[in-house]
Formats: C-alpha cells, structure tokens, sequence
C-alpha cells in the first residue's frame, strides 16, 4: 500500500510511504498569487507531482491521509481562510484522481508519537529518531512540515497496519 501523507498549507509537504518506508518527501508546490505575490497552492504542479508517482501503482492500493485542520485561536480570518483554500484545493485534486482519503486531527497523530505540547521542531527530532537514512532531507528547521508529513503517514501506515 503506498500512503500519500500530507501536511496541507503554503509550507506543507507531502510524503510518500510505501511499506514502512519513506519512498520520497516533497514541499507543497506554490506560486504567486495577485499583485502582493501572496504564496497559494499551486494544483496543477502538485496533481503532477501526485499523479507521476503514483501511475504505476493501482488506486484500490493508495492512500491519502492528510492532516485534519481547522481554525486555531489567535490566527488571523484571511490567513484562516487562505489556510482553508488550501486544504480544499488537496481534497479537490485527490478527488478528482479518484484516491480514498482519510483525515486525521493533529491531536491524534501528535499522541502517538508523545508530541503534544512540544515544539514545532520536535517532528523533525523524531523523525530523525525513526528513520535516520532521511536525516539529510531535514537538516534545515524550515523541514519540520516534511517531517509532519512523514509522520502522518506513518502515523496511519502503523495503525492501519494494527487494524489488519
């Protein structure tokens, strides 16, 4: 089974996760957006970089797990709202490929790997603690979004694989 975990936002990333294992780890594609070059998603690059990766693979075997999100206290309305786009944007494309997805709140996930109340950069440790051979692809703080990826695949790739 291969697993698409994904962080959504301007600075997410997306994992993919095939048999316990980290197969490849990308940051969200974005461009400009309007006169101000506000960062957006950018949908067609991120369909392409899904769909090139996943042609040889039959859909029945994918699994899309991105991470439940929803509006935090202190955060601003547009970027709220922008936050929302984006996360709409992923459930678009992945419906549109026709790929199962599941949703999973940032509690849930964070538990399992004793992360609640920790710093931001605290992701990056754990992955790192885990699966070492990706430490070169996290080496900057900025690469805590691709370590939340990963480990929102991982997340769901242990449980699913508790559930079996």
């Amino acid at each position: 089974m291969l697993i698409i975990g994904i962080d959504p936002g301007i600075s997410g990333a997306i994992c993919f996760f095939e048999e316990g294992q980290i197969k490849e780890i990308i940051d969200m594609p974005t461009m400009a957006d309007g006169k101000k070059n506000k960062r957006q998603i950018n949908g067609p690059q991120t369909y392409n970089e899904i769909y090139s990766r996943i042609t040889k693979v039959s859909k029945s075997d994918i699994t899309v797990v991105i991470e439940q999100v929803s509006a935090m206290p202190g955060q601003g309305v547009t970027s709220m709202f922008n936050f929302g786009q984006s996360f709409g944007v992923l459930k678009g494309i992945c419906s549109a490929m026709q790929l199962s997805m599941q949703f999973v709140r940032p509690a849930k996930w964070k538990k399992y790997f004793g992360l609640i109340k920790a710093e931001k950069d605290a992701s990056r440790t754990k992955v790192i603690e885990i699966f070492p051979y990706i430490s070169s692809k996290l080496s900057r703080k900025k690469d805590s979004n691709k370590a939340d990826a990963i480990l929102i695949a991982s997340f769901f790739y242990n449980t699913y694989k508790k559930a079996d």
